[in-house]
């Protein structure tokens, strides 16, 4: 006699849950990337957390300007700028600008697996769910524990700022309309324009660097894409003054010895003193 079939659907595994993800996990022995809960499930943009997990998975010594970010998102730059400040907000990123020994100013990124300093959470234990049988509750995704919360940047006020970079920026809506910028927009660039002032690139090739080939068109604050050129934009070489050819000095006679008194006095050839010659002449016009 044959077996008797059931279409009835299997049970699921008991312990499992009825509502939200369920994983399928799979035990992986290379080619992967550890990320911490709290930055995985970091609240805000989703952009931040992929350009996070996209450098973490990347070996040492790999690009990761904004312009190289761009290359592999389909994202523009004003929002992988904005990723990449949240992050360094948040601790996770750091940009330092060197000089090297030949005078380039070069951008160093550090990306710390864990915020800087901030000693990493003791992992919760996972509560098990019940297995009796529950009324279905729809998905709620909670708000994790370890999720951190970014800091607060500190904006420069206008009035500590170098006049002379504020200058810089308040002159470039001359150039563009559009380039109008707010005390605090102009506070925070500041600092950048007066590192280039101070590097010996004068007022007028900043004002092209931030003004050339602009968009038609700005999805955001145009600060957001001064901040993008003033921080990735290799420093220009400073324009050396015009070297002035050195002013010929006229010839000095050499010294003669005067005829009449003896006294030596500078003249192109033998004769006599300025004051033999007077007094000659004084005594012709006697006789």
């Amino acid at each position: 006699m044959a077996d008797s079939q059931s279409n009835a659907r299997l049970r699921a595994d008991a312990g499992a849950p009825t509502t939200g993800v369920i994983h399928v996990r799979t035990r992986l022995t290379a080619d992967f990337t550890v990320l911490s809960n709290a930055l995985a499930q970091r609240r805000g943009s989703a952009v931040t957390i992929g350009v996070a997990a996209y450098i973490a998975s990347l070996p040492d010594g790999s690009p990761v300007s904004i312009a190289a970010l761009c290359a592999h998102f389909s994202e523009g730059e004003i929002l992988i700028s904005r990723a990449l400040r949240e992050l360094e907000a948040a601790g996770y990123l750091e940009r330092r600008r060197e000089r090297t020994a030949t005078g380039q100013v070069r951008t160093r990124t550090f990306f710390y697996d864990v915020p800087a300093g901030r000693a990493p959470e003791a992992p919760r234990p996972r509560r098990r769910p019940a297995r009796d049988t529950a009324p279905e509750q729809p998905d709620v995704v909670p708000q994790p524990a370890s999720a951190q919360a970014p800091a607060p940047v500190t904006v420069p006020a206008l009035a500590d700022a170098d006049p002379k970079a504020v200058a810089v920026l308040s002159s470039l809506r001359r150039i563009d309309p559009r380039l109008i910028l707010s005390a605090s927009e102009a506070a925070r660039l500041a600092p950048a324009v007066a590192a280039w002032l101070a590097a010996g690139v004068g007022p007028r090739e900043i004002t092209e660097v931030l003004t050339a080939r602009l968009p038609e068109r700005f999805r955001a604050r145009p600060a957001g894409v001064l901040a993008f050129r003033l921080r990735e934009t290799p420093l220009p070489v400073p324009a050396l003054p015009p070297q002035r050819p050195p002013s010929e000095r006229p010839a000095v006679p050499p010294l003669q010895t005067c005829d009449g008194c003896e006294r030596a006095f500078r003249a192109p050839g033998p004769g006599r003193c300025r004051d033999c010659r007077g007094h000659g002449a004084i005594v012709s016009a006697a006789a």
